[in-house]
């Protein structure tokens, strides 16, 4: 009954075999070696390897490269089936991260950061596909938030551990990286027992699918990838580099984050549903402009972590540009398009880190408003999304007499 003696169809399939909670599994999965290695990246590059600013873009640009090429994925697809794809995606993130520890120094770290980078944006890119292929779109938004919140769960984990142990056990880097991408390859390999091959429902277009009428989708996937680097490389390193923030104050701080999003993300799908993508997402931008503002002016350690655990929350509510994209795309569209979009999200995040490293030499503030007039930019575009956005129906142009249609 496991993925290689059993097919399933994913659209009747239910209990604890069903599409949704496989998608729930594997981003716990996922996250036992990304939280792991998210916890102690900063840490391992001040202290054991002396990185300052212009090093630290480096590396982050290297991580992306694999998200700027996220849409070959569409071409293994010629070879191999979506879930299977993802599977493997999740082998060679746990492999990249525990070997991470057994290579300090500046080029092991590129290296091991290239691998686990290429696991975790090839399974990001057929997760968000199978999820919206998946999950019927009256209730994606709740699926979806039920897939982050067990992602968050394991994210509780893995920085409970770390915050408990860093001191406690004397633990190493070398230690905690091999831990945890240990974990997420035991964790495959339960999957492979324990849930069926689901057969494929519409059938995805092998191909690069480029298309005029997705693209406000498109300029909001770059103007969220843009703004998310300014988080996911800046306001990590300011907490180590400003506050001297330790590994296990680090963990201690993503232990919140982690515990905020488990309880948060639920609700957030469902206010997804009931409020529309379209006001979802000016709460995201106008709030995450607030947080930007509040990083660059930020002096105390205290007030610095409040505003980091806000912004992770905030970035919960990018389930709605992925409903938004499921009710105006062609079904057979989706997992080509997943993949075009992770590459568009990603054009500017291999450039951003290496010039915004130098920038932060400069003034760090000034890379905080970039990112607060980013989310301006972004704030901007979503007042195009319809408050019906169905196909046909993907744009409501301000200058434009005709109201937003309901969906059919």
């Amino acid at each position: 009954m496991s993925f290689f003696t059993r097919s399933a169809d994913p659209m009747t399939a239910t209990g604890w075999r069903s599409p949704l909670v496989l998608l729930m599994v594997m981003a716990g999965a996922m996250q036992l070696s990304f939280a792991g290695w998210w916890n102690l990246v900063n840490n391992f590059a001040v202290q054991e390897l002396a990185f300052t600013g212009k090093e630290i873009g480096i590396q982050q640009s290297i991580r992306e490269i694999p998200g700027f090429l996220a849409f070959t994925a569409v071409y293994l697809l010629l070879l191999v089936r979506e879930q299977t794809l993802a599977y493997a995606a999740l082998l060679c993130l746990g492999l990249g991260v525990a070997v991470t520890g057994y290579f300090p120094t500046a080029m092991g770290f590129y290296v091991t950061t290239l691998i686990m980078s290429i696991g975790f944006h090839y399974y990001e890119t057929m997760a968000q596909s199978l999820s919206m292929q998946w999950l019927p779109k009256q209730t994606a938004a709740a699926g979806m938030g039920k897939i982050l919140a067990v992602g968050a769960f394991a994210q509780l984990v893995a920085y409970s551990l770390i915050l408990v142990g860093w001191k406690t056990f004397g633990l190493t880097f070398e230690t905690v990286f091999l831990i945890s991408g240990v974990t997420t390859l035991l964790a495959v390999a339960g999957l492979l027992v324990a849930f069926p091959k689901f057969r494929e429902g519409v059938p995805q277009h092998k191909k690069l699918i480029l298309r005029r009428r997705y693209w406000l989708y498109y300029a909001l996937t770059f103007m969220a990838g843009a703004r998310r680097q300014i988080f996911t490389v800046f306001a990590g390193f300011l907490m180590v580099e400003r506050f001297g923030y330790d590994v296990h104050e680090v963990a201690g701080l993503f232990l919140i984050n982690g515990l905020v999003n488990m309880l948060v993300a639920p609700r957030i799908g469902q206010m997804i549903g009931h409020i529309g993508e379209r006001r979802a997402m000016a709460i995201e931008y106008g709030g995450l402009f607030l947080v930007f503002v509040g990083y660059a002016f930020v002096t105390n350690a205290m007030a610095a972590a409040a505003l980091y655990v806000i912004d992770h929350m905030f970035f919960a509510i990018s389930i709605a540009m992925r409903t938004y994209f499921q009710k105006i795309a062609d079904p057979a569209d989706i997992a080509p398009t997943a993949g075009v979009a992770f590459t568009i999200n990603h054009i500017a995040a291999v450039f951003i880190p290496v010039v915004f490293g130098l920038l932060w030499l400069v003034s760090p503030a000034a890379v905080f408003l970039t990112g607060a007039a980013m989310a301006l930019c972004s704030l901007a575009l979503s007042r195009l999304v319809p408050r019906h956005p169905d196909a046909g129906n993907e744009v409501v142009l301000p200058w434009s007499s005709t109201s937003a249609r309901p969906a059919e």
